[in-house]
């Protein structure tokens, strides 16, 4: 059963239309990636499905009690109240039936009102257990550790968190919430990999619908089982994840090409038979044929297929560098307590920075590296969580900071070429033809509007200021700017932040066959996974190099889980073992021990009843002399001596 159903849905801004003839469907489980284009009208869409925004055409069609949850991309505005109350409010009606058991607690306490509280009690306690009262408090920490909160921000208030981590707040709650219907608008923005990936879980085995618009690829490949297209003013539907969609849509694109060329064949042979014969002996015959024509242009032309302009990337290296690129040695990332100058000395093949004498007192260190070696040619992708120190590595890299200790060592030959993921270097004061001419002063006008065009900037875009741009075109912009360095090693920090999946695409192609060399910080697997050939992965204070993609460092990861799964049983199964050995050579010393105090017992039991025996022949004795007095004494002591012959033989008995 669909969960909400749209029929003709169009948005228009005065002259300006968005889209229109949008038909969709969703239905329980459908977990639904919407993308295409900026600007082509994700958002809005996104905003209508929730309410939030009415179409100017259309209807759209919701299940009666359909619960909607809607992350948008700007953070609402903030309360004063904490993280954790926030979390808590999602839950108001289990804290309340919780009251209310604390409440029928204390009056079982009364003996009037025990039995009739008893009885509601068990019912109420038992529905408020199949309802997840005893979870929630546990829910809500693994939902806000996944998602990347540390327990010191549990009780942070909203107001004084960064827009990111209120987004990352909305996005837990709704979680936590479970609506039937989930839109998120770009949900791994602000998420590191770890969250990225608790995120994917999570929303794999969500059981309402979900439809997300994300730039994320290999978000997608993971999540989506329908990809929802919207470009052009209309929406087209293709089945499968990203990777599927984005071979359905080459093909189609193909066939509409395929299909449009052929029917201009068609069109321009009957306008040349009508045109050689309309005025000789076969004027019936054209005739025939231009009316069968102009019918088939108005009922069946096929249009053009439109093809978007596309960002045109160019990285050469002009000049080829050593084998070598980089090389570390008991190297130790961090900041020191007190700032310096960078420690560096020129070494045979290559230049090299060094921590003088090591880490001090007060240094912050963040990472230490294993011996890690880049060659020519090669492609690194560089991961890690939020803090962990992949900045402060490039920073160290590009001699901007020394490492705490050990070496970093850079190659003969290299020309470097540093994309930040903050373009800190745009002036924004500059037009877009002075940025590029400021990275390349050489260019004359028309050369610099060329190369601008390839990075689709034309017509007065050039002279739009850089502090008018969009993040998609201060990334392009900065792009543009790298592409004149010729550098031979690329150092990009987040190089696909703010752009379109088709400019990730032409991105990806672009560093594929760049014939340098290739260091990427970045959290976008997918284009890790298509040009890897090293993953370094920096995780509890270490950085360790893996061969291979992003896949292969996955599979490695896992390997390793694994074989520290089976260590760990293998170690606990030896342990079980020394502790049964133990426990049995402690249970054969007290039977040992049982064993003696038994026959110890066992003699004392013999020797009474030995001495039993003559105190009865001395009674017997006595009493044939009629000698009362002794008969007393005797008959005392062996009533004693029979008392205890009793408890020796009750301890006996136990011991045995």
């Amino acid at each position: 059963m669909s969960l909400l159903t749209a029929q003709s849905l169009a948005m228009s801004y005065g002259p300006l239309d968005v889209f229109s003839g949008v038909g969709i469907a969703v239905a329980a489980g459908d977990r639904i990636g919407l993308v295409g284009p900026n600007g082509e009208g994700k958002t809005t869409l996104l905003r209508m499905l929730s309410g939030d925004l009415k179409p100017t055409e259309g209807a759209i069609h919701r299940r009666r009690g359909l619960t909607i949850g809607y992350l948008p991309q700007d953070p609402p505005p903030a309360g004063d109240r904490s993280l954790w109350d926030d979390m808590l409010e999602v839950f108001a009606d289990l804290r309340s039936e919780e009251a209310a058991l604390r409440r029928l607690e204390s009056q079982m306490a009364d003996p009037d009102n025990a039995a009739a509280a008893l009885e509601s009690y068990a019912e109420r306690q038992h529905r408020f257990e199949l309802n997840g009262g005893y979870e929630y408090p546990l829910r809500i920490r693994q939902t806000l550790t996944g998602l990347g909160f540390s327990p010191d921000q549990f009780d942070q208030p909203l107001n004084q968190l960064s827009g990111g981590q209120r987004t990352r707040g909305l996005l837990a709650r709704l979680i936590l919430a479970k609506p039937d219907l989930l839109l998120l608008d770009e949900p791994t923005n602000h998420l590191d990999l770890k969250a990225i990936e608790w995120l994917e879980n999570a929303l794999m085995g969500w059981q309402g619908g979900m439809v997300i618009v994300a730039h994320d690829r290999y978000f997608l490949d993971r999540v989506a089982t329908r990809i929802w297209e919207l470009a052009w003013g209309e929406l087209t539907i293709f089945r499968g994840n990203y990777s599927h969609y984005a071979i359905q849509r080459d093909e189609r694109i193909e066939r509409l090409h395929k299909e449009f060329e052929a029917q201009q064949a068609v069109i321009a042979k009957e306008e040349d038979y009508i045109r050689r014969n309309l005025a000789g002996q076969n004027t019936r015959q054209a005739q025939g044929r231009r009316t069968r024509l102009e019918r088939m242009l108005a009922d069946g032309r096929i249009a053009r297929p439109r093809r978007r302009r596309r960002m045109s990337v160019q990285m050469q290296a002009r000049l080829r560098s050593g084998t070598l690129v980089l090389s570390t040695s008991d190297l130790e990332i961090g900041y020191r307590a007190q700032s310096g100058p960078v420690v560096s000395h020129e070494r045979s093949g290559g230049y090299v920075y060094s921590g003088n004498g090591g880490s001090k007192p007060g240094d912050t260190r963040l990472f230490q590296a294993d011996e890690v070696i880049l060659k020519r040619g090669e492609r690194v992708g560089l991961i890690g969580a939020n803090g962990s120190g992949k900045t402060t590595f490039v920073k160290t890299m590009l001699g901007q900071i020394s490492p705490l200790a050990g070496e970093l060592r850079l190659g003969a030959s290299l020309r470097l070429g540093y994309l930040a993921q903050v373009q800190a270097a745009l002036n924004p004061e500059w037009t877009v033809m002075e940025a590029l001419q400021d990275a390349d002063p050489k260019l004359l006008p028309a050369e610099t509007r060329h190369i601008l065009a390839r990075y689709l900037f034309t017509e007065d875009d050039v002279f739009k200021k850089v502090q008018t741009l969009s993040g998609g075109q201060r990334s392009r912009l900065a792009l543009a700017r790298l592409s004149r360095q010729n550098a031979n090693f690329l150092i990009l920090d987040e190089p696909t932040n703010h752009l379109d999946i088709e400019s990730q695409e032409v991105l990806e192609d672009a560093l594929s066959s760049f014939d340098g060399t290739v260091l990427l910080v970045s959290h976008d697997r997918y284009l890790i996974d298509n040009i890897a050939t090293q993953v370094w992965s920096i995780d509890e204070g270490r950085l360790t190099a893996y061969r291979g993609n992003y896949s292969d460092y996955v599979a490695a990861r896992q390997a390793a889980q694994a074989q520290a799964t089976e260590s760990e049983t293998t170690t606990t199964e030896a342990q079980q073992h020394r502790a049964r050995s133990q426990e049995e050579r402690r249970r054969r010393r007290e039977e040992e021990k049982r064993e003696e105090a038994a026959a110890e017992v066992e003699s004392q039991i013999h020797a009474l009843e030995t001495k039993l025996a003559e105190i009865s022949t001395a009674l017997a004795s006595a009493s044939s002399a009629q000698r009362l007095d002794q008969v007393q004494i005797l008959g005392e002591r062996y009533l004693a001596v029979e008392q205890e012959l009793n408890h020796l033989i009750e301890h006996w008995a136990a011991l045995a």
